[in-house]
């Protein structure tokens, strides 16, 4: 349980150590030491509080709005072989698009602001959800199908004590990966585009040659992205403790 924490603490203290010993130009690479302390007055400061909330909100936009549009069309692609082979050819198009890339378009249709950093960022995090979504439904056990439709079950019924939660291990993971793509793609636009957020104070830090702070806010963008990643991981063990892939996972 320890072994990762003990891995990071032999990290920093050898980065500490080259640092110190001149290595490594501190002018450049900050000692961990420094960054932390940069990183502990930034938090006490107004701005990156303001900062960090135009940074978080757009990332829960973004991923309600990619899970508001991914999981209707997973479920469909999934339980009907005739939406499937629909939607197959336009999803192997669209998916390995780049995010990045459609930075231009975005900008160009709907404008430098808060808004395109959400829809491109929804964009990126519809995919993981829609394959996983999909991955999930397809991967129900037609005999558990064939015996509810035998005992004349619903197809209400069905949906809801069949097919949901067996497809929910696949949506947990979709939702926890999609998670991680919408705050890399938030953080990029506020870099690239100078949108309100932490990528935007690291880009004011870079300019202001404030080394140390554009390493603090890198490590806050790195924590944050844990945290998230965590508080998903918890919560699917927390929900779906009745699954086998989960009785044995302890958050």
């Amino acid at each position: 349980m320890l072994l990762p924490f003990a891995g990071v603490a032999i990290f920093v203290v050898a980065f500490e150590a080259v640092v110190r010993l001149g290595v490594l130009p501190q002018r450049f690479f900050p000692p961990p030491s420094v960054m932390v302390w940069a990183l502990s007055n930034l938090i006490t400061q107004p701005e990156f509080h303001w900062a960090l909330w135009n940074t978080l909100s757009s990332w829960a936009a973004a991923l309600l709005l990619a899970a508001v549009f991914a999981l209707p069309i997973g479920f469909a692609m999934g339980a009907s072989p005739l939406v499937y082979s629909a939607l197959r050819l336009t999803t192997e198009f669209l998916r390995p698009i780049p995010s990045v890339a459609l930075i231009p378009a975005a900008i160009l249709l709907i404008g430098a602001n808060v808004e395109a950093k959400i829809y491109l960022a929804a964009f990126s995090a519809f995919w993981p959800i829609l394959i996983q979504t999909v991955y999930g439904m397809r991967d129900i056990d037609p005999t558990a199908l064939e015996t509810a439709r035998s005992f004349r079950i619903g197809r209400g019924d069905i949906w809801t004590r069949i097919m949901l939660p067996s497809a929910s291990p696949y949506i947990g993971t979709g939702l926890r990966i999609a998670s991680a793509v919408a705050l890399i793609i938030v953080v990029t636009m506020e870099i690239v585009v100078g949108i309100p957020g932490i990528g935007l104070m690291i880009i004011n830090a870079r300019q202001g040659a404030n080394v140390p702070n554009v390493y603090a806010l890198i490590l806050a963008s790195g924590l944050l992205g844990w945290a998230l990643n965590t508080m998903f991981a918890v919560i699917e063990a927390r929900l779906l403790h009745w699954h086998p892939s989960y009785r044995s996972v302890t958050p």
